[in-house]
């Protein structure tokens, strides 16, 4: 029987490092599309690029420095998930500003860039 496993374990890696992480997002996203209504009926819809996205919740360690996320451009992001999936993209960008949880020790780092790719099993 085929592994079931569909979600859970998972790792993140900038830049080849692995950072312990909590819980990733990504967004493959290429377009939003918005729909033009008017008072005759549906006209159709707009169509512009959307930015690909991968956010990392990470663990915060002694031997990190926190502010260092937010000088990283032109980094390759990388995420291997429980369901065997390998999600990244390179290029990217960190968008956010990075706000510590102390009780927690976790932090969210955005990474934004032209696009992200899904290799899939088979």
């Amino acid at each position: 029987m085929a592994n079931m496993r569909r979600a859970g374990v998972a790792e993140g890696f900038i830049n080849g490092v692995s950072y312990d992480i909590t819980e990733t997002r990504y967004s493959p996203t290429k377009w939003v599309r918005e729909t033009l209504k008017g008072q005759n009926g549906i006209h159709g819809y707009s169509e512009m690029p959307q930015q690909a996205r991968i956010v990392l919740s990470i663990r915060d360690a002694g031997g990190m420095t926190v502010g260092d996320f937010s000088e990283m451009v032109d980094e390759e992001v990388q995420l291997v998930l429980a369901n065997g999936k390998t999600v990244g993209g390179s290029g990217m960008w960190c968008t956010e500003a990075i706000e510590v949880n102390t009780v927690e020790a976790t932090m969210e780092v955005t990474f934004e860039g032209v696009s992200v790719t899904e290799t899939t099993t088979s």
